[in-house]
């Protein structure tokens, strides 16, 4: 078989910029925002209103991590949930041979949380792969929030509604289809140097349906309806079984996706 026996696939634990999508929802002053964008549409005075309050709320600053993307760090309720798991999937799979992460700090933090559950993990290989990083989304990470730089930018609303979500790039950035292939090339290295081994994976939301929609071969359409219905929760479990009887070369099935061990 050229397939891992086992891969699985965790999401990172909660991060500071997953908090402040949390707050936002909780803040007045956003919520007026959100109200003014929603209608920014139907008339040329509430696009100005709602571009009125997106530039009040960057001038706050509270709308920020303060620092880049690569450099967002787990929250303690993220550390929580990375301990919680690693401990939960000592009972779940077998000791991997390898564990390959996304250099962001919030997945590598992810990956020792989950060891100090999980002890074992300390004695694995671990590789750092740049093809598992989270989507780049370029300019827009300066806004932190994907409303305030629409209305601030109007003219990639219209392209990204022409283009469609699969297929729009950010300025500076990458679209789906980039993430995807990226990671047909991890997969590449995988059944190549991992072949019959366990393999763990920590990696990003949107990494993760590449992987599934690779792996599957699925349309982006059916990408489009994972991310909508089924986003992968932080620290939400996925799990690959290699089924040697199946295809030419064995197959990679998915027995477990986005489970919640905390």
């Amino acid at each position: 078989m050229k397939w891992p026996n086992t891969l699985t696939v965790v999401r990172h634990g909660e991060s500071d910029y997953n908090r402040l999508k949390l707050l936002k929802e909780q803040d007045p002053k956003y919520k007026e925002f959100k109200s003014a964008f929603n209608g920014h549409r139907k008339s040329p005075d509430r696009a100005k209103h709602a571009a009125e309050l997106a530039n009040a709320l960057l001038e706050d600053g509270t709308y920020t991590v303060g620092v880049s993307d690569f450099n967002t760090p787990l929250t303690s309720t993220g550390e929580q949930q990375s301990e919680t798991t690693g401990r939960a999937l000592k009972g779940l799979i077998d000791k991997p041979d390898v564990i390959l992460v996304s250099p962001y700090l919030r997945t590598v933090e992810t990956l020792r949380f989950m060891a100090i559950g999980w002890p074992a993990l300390k004695d694995v290989k671990t590789v750092q792969d740049d093809r598992l990083r989270e989507q780049e989304h370029g300019l827009a990470n300066l806004y932190n929030d994907w409303r305030i730089f629409t209305i601030l930018h109007p003219e990639q609303e219209r392209l990204r509604d022409q283009e469609g979500p699969y297929w729009y790039r950010y300025p500076q950035g990458e679209n789906v289809p980039d993430i995807r292939e990226r990671n047909r090339s991890l997969l590449g290295t995988i059944t190549r140097d991992y072949r019959e081994q366990n393999v763990l994976v920590v990696t990003h939301h949107l990494s993760i349906l590449a992987l599934r929609a690779n792996l599957e071969r699925l349309d982006d359409k059916e990408y489009l309806m994972l991310d909508t219905d089924q986003k992968p929760i932080n620290c939400g479990a996925t799990i690959y079984k290699g089924q040697p009887d199946q295809g030419k070369n064995g197959k990679l099935v998915l027995d477990v996706y986005n489970q919640k061990l905390y």
